[in-house]
């Protein structure tokens, strides 16, 4: 099977961790363990979340003196890229003796009308409070909303619209070689008014990224992985219940915060329409037993999932 997964940028930086290059390596060797043994059966694709990252590299570069103005969003996004995928193409190499592993750092091409420009809605960086964040927001320019109990920075986020580079990991999946890829959704670009690729100032939803990639290279499955076992019906009240089998229909009928779990339903609900395959979303140290349908919420066009062994 081809299996295209989508890494959360809160598992290679969690929630109270301090942005110590150390502790987020440990996370990314933490998360290697469980992916080795998809990797071992499956043909892989791994992209994953920056988020928390871009957040602490855009402070460390407001602040910088020697700066003499901040380094752009799509140039962070190309440095944590090139940071995460490192790590993860190191600790892949380890887990994976004679295998193969690619990490790139590459671009997404969106759209420079995008509405999205004029609506931040992206999370990035660490979590703060209330009065934390209207400070910043005040001093930096920022946006700036509540998740959860706390608040943090948010960015345009525009729709992915391709994978500049998807015929290069098409390619490298055919050879049995694993791909990181696409990480923090790919480094944001436009078509100027000559048609030349530009960066611009925005995040991209990874996991709105990883469903169109996983769509255009044809995978069997595509799983969202996070730090939630499930996604949760009611989230938040007396009545939450998790969701296990379940359809885009039904998945869409619900709702679910935009800023958050919003993107991945979408996501999910988007692959499982446009190719009849299965998706999910569940817990990363749980992926085998997910792929098998035995974990997490698994989004099939008729609400089943055969055991993948015997695909």
């Amino acid at each position: 099977m081809r299996v295209v997964v989508a890494l959360g940028g809160n598992a290679l930086m969690q929630r109270g961790d301090k942005p110590d290059a150390e502790i987020q390596r440990a996370n990314v060797q933490t998360a290697v363990r469980s992916l080795a043994p998809l990797a071992e059966r499956h043909e892989l694709i791994i992209t994953h979340g920056n988020g928390p990252q871009v957040g602490v590299l855009a402070l460390e570069s407001i602040n910088d003196p020697n700066l003499s103005r901040p380094y752009p969003l799509d140039t962070i996004g190309a440095e944590t890229q090139g940071m995460i995928g490192y790590w993860m193409l190191q600790a892949l190499q380890n887990a994976l003796p004679g295998r193969q592993v690619l990490s790139l750092v590459n671009q997404t091409l969106v759209s420079a009308v995008d509405p999205a420009f004029e609506d931040p809605t992206k999370f990035v960086g660490q979590v703060y409070t209330r009065e934390e964040a209207e400070k910043f927001a005040k001093e930096y320019g920022w946006s700036v909303r509540p998740d959860g109990d706390y608040w943090r920075r948010v960015v345009p986020s525009p729709q992915p619209q391709r994978v500049i580079e998807t015929r290069l990991i098409r390619q490298a999946v055919r050879t049995g070689t694993v791909v990181v890829c696409a990480g923090g959704g790919g480094i944001p670009v436009i078509r100027n008014d000559v048609g030349q690729l530009e960066g611009v100032e925005a995040v991209i939803d990874k996991d709105l990224t990883a469903a169109m990639l996983a769509e255009t290279l044809e995978a069997d499955a595509f799983l969202i992985l996070t730090d939630v076992p499930n996604v949760v019906r009611g989230y938040g009240t007396p009545q939450a219940e998790p969701i296990g089998h379940t359809t885009p229909f039904e998945l869409r009928s619900e709702e679910f915060p935009a800023g958050s779990m919003g993107p991945k339903i979408d996501a999910v609900c988007g692959f499982v329409e446009k190719t009849g395959d299965m998706a999910a979303i569940g817990k990363l140290d749980q992926c085998i037993e997910i792929l098998d349908g035995a974990a997490g919420t698994i989004v099939t066009p008729n609400a089943t999932w055969p055991l993948a062994s015997t695909l």
